[in-house]
């Protein structure tokens, strides 16, 4: 958590596969929050030009660049599923990025406060930077069930989908605040309303 008094006040919003983050942060947007999203930051940092993706093809080899200087994901997730030490060399190389450019666009909000989606916020360590997190929480067959319509996928491939991120527990563990989404969009879109009212207070600074 950060310390001392910082503008703006940041929210982390984090959750399980198919938990419902999106439908949270875009109804945060649609009250005016700003939202900074590291998946769409972490696609951002390996565009052709950029220096994580020079510093991917020099530690992984030129064969990872697809001919029009792309990076070949298909061939990244290979690498990375199979192997736990290149895992854990990209991750070197893009979580700097990411939080780097993540930092950047928190320094330019001139609202009260923001929202960052971070999916992996429980697995990639201590953010000192956020004053609050948020979890969006929903029950594992509820999960499994979404997986599985979303991406029409087996149950054994939506189960071993959740197997590989942390625990629900893990996450809950870390929470300020929880959303359980296992009702309908109007129920969450209140929830988010009353959240939203909450956060303009404490990044304000009323009662």
């Amino acid at each position: 958590m950060k310390s001392g008094i910082q503008s703006p006040f940041v929210v982390a919003l984090t959750g399980g596969i198919a938990s419902g983050k999106t439908a949270v942060s875009d109804r945060f947007a649609a009250l005016g929050v700003p939202v900074i999203d590291t998946d769409v930051i972490a696609h951002q940092v390996v565009e052709p030009g950029q220096p994580a993706l020079q510093e991917i093809a020099r530690q992984f080899g030129s064969d990872i660049l697809l001919p029009d200087g792309n990076l070949n994901r298909r061939l990244m997730r290979q690498l990375i599923f199979s192997d736990a030490a290149a895992k854990k060399q990209l991750e070197g190389i893009l979580h700097p990025a990411i939080r780097l450019r993540v930092q950047q666009q928190i320094a330019a909000v001139t609202a009260p406060y923001c929202l960052v989606v971070i999916p992996l916020f429980t697995e990639t360590g201590s953010y000192d930077w956020v004053d609050r997190v948020l979890v969006v929480d929903v029950d594992e067959e509820t999960q499994v069930q979404r997986v599985m319509r979303r991406d029409g996928v087996s149950r054994e491939q939506a189960l071993a989908a959740l197997a590989a991120q942390a625990s629900r527990a893990s996450r809950l563990a870390l929470a300020d605040d929880v959303i359980l989404n296992d009702g309908s969009i109007e129920e969450l879109q209140t929830e988010v309303d009353r959240l939203h009212a909450e956060y303009t207070r404490l990044s304000t600074g009323g009662n």
